[in-house]
């Protein structure tokens, strides 16, 4: 557990920066330029993610179940994962309705995963691993929604209907992708067996 959480700290602390020190990524960026600085964010982030990975894999097999979810979870959680396949293509996407809305699609989405995998995970470390994005996700919001007020932030503008669409078909595929293989592969663990090939 100790190494998960060590994992957890790293990965959403970098995610934090601009929040908890708001000058630091200037400042880095005026020291070291833009690339060299986006190098050694993105080397930092890849580092403490399979730190976090790995932390996850090693303590989940040895944690202690805090309570146990119903079999009906599992087809809620991956109901809820459409919606949030579909909130991250958005994200990606030109602004339409989906993104202008929800204003950070991200934000959600992530959110949106943590919930639903703590319904579906009653084990200790996967309480710890989920609950942590889902408060990472909710002071980021709160921390957006302030900037926002405050003048220094803009939302996204509204593009155009058709990238609703785009946001939609792109976040299916993702999830069945992910339903029917992907996060068997990359996880071990099939969504709905039943449906594993």
């Amino acid at each position: 557990m100790t190494i998960l959480i060590a994992g957890i700290i790293l990965f959403l602390g970098i995610h934090m920066i601009r929040v908890i020190v708001p000058d630091f990524r200037a400042k880095m960026i005026a020291g070291m330029g833009e690339t060299n600085w986006m190098v050694a964010y993105s080397v930092a982030s890849l580092v403490s993610l399979a730190i976090l990975a790995y932390g996850y894999s090693v303590a989940r097999p040895e944690a202690v179940d805090v309570w146990y979810p119903p079999a009906g979870m599992a087809h809620l959680t991956v109901t809820l994962m459409l919606l949030a396949s579909i909130c991250l293509a958005s994200g990606f996407l030109p602004a339409g309705h989906i993104s202008t809305k929800t204003k950070h699609p991200f934000v959600l989405a992530v959110k949106i995963w943590a919930v639903a995998h703590l319904l579906a995970n009653g084990d200790l470390a996967s309480i710890v691993f989920f609950a942590s994005f889902l408060a990472w996700g909710v002071v980021l919001r709160i921390v957006m929604k302030r900037r926002h007020r405050a003048g220094l932030s803009v939302h996204r503008a509204f593009v155009s209907g058709r990238y609703d669409i785009a946001a939609v078909v792109l976040g299916v595929v993702i999830w069945a992708a992910f339903i029917l293989k992907l996060h068997e592969l990359l996880f071990a663990v099939a969504p709905l067996p039943a449906l594993s090939l």
